[in-house]
């Protein structure tokens, strides 16, 4: 369910379980976390997020979700491993993120995303605390007020809407979203492991 290829230093993930909304277990968020670890080990110049069909992901598993992993420390594992990774990582949004699937986004370089693609975390209304790290991320996009639209009051935020807010950085066609991810990782591709992890440094 969870799909990877690398090719000339780029890594790319697939969270590849469309006929369940992309929704997350344990052991694919355990996969992921694993997977960043290995492309910082192999010395990966950019690291890809997306998702298989329309939705990037639902979030957590129903199911598992009832059985504790809303609250499962592996989420912050995750979004630590990506955001601990010294190459490029985008987030290539194929469709809509929804709840703590937000977080591993948020720990990304970059967000692009697709123009049907919504934006929602619904921490309020189920009763759950977002993820320790995902608060101050998401603030740090788009201030604290926004941030409170979303986690506070429930607000589904369309990609545009989102897009000028901060939260993602561009809106591109479905069609040409793996060529937005080529056209942003060529640099960095281009660059040395040491170049690209001096440069991430460089910015807070």
């Amino acid at each position: 369910m969870i799909r990877h290829e690398t090719r000339d230093r780029l890594w790319i993930v697939t969270i590849d379980r469309p006929e369940k909304a992309n929704s997350l277990t344990r052991e694919m968020l355990g996969q992921i976390a694993d997977l960043a670890d290995r492309a910082a080990e192999d010395g990966a110049r950019v690291f890809v997020l997306t998702g298989a069909g329309k939705v990037f992901s639902a979030g957590a598993d129903l199911d598992e979700a009832r059985a504790g992993l809303a609250t499962d420390p592996i989420w912050e594992r995750l979004s630590g491993a990506i955001a601990a990774l010294p190459c490029l990582t985008i987030a290539a949004l194929n469709g809509t993120l929804a709840g703590g699937a937000m977080g591993m986004v948020l720990a990304c370089d970059l967000r692009i995303a697709v123009p049907g693609a919504k934006f929602f975390y619904p921490v309020m209304k189920l009763g759950f605390l977002p993820q320790p790290s995902d608060p101050a991320r998401m603030a740090a996009l788009i201030g604290p007020a926004r941030s409170k639209m979303i986690l506070m009051a429930g607000q589904k935020i369309e990609a545009e809407e989102a897009r000028q807010w901060g939260l993602i950085d561009r809106v591109v066609a479905p069609e040409a979203l793996a060529q937005a991810v080529e056209d942003l990782a060529a640099d960095a591709l281009g660059a040395t492991p040491t170049h690209v992890a001096g440069i991430k440094l460089l910015v807070p």
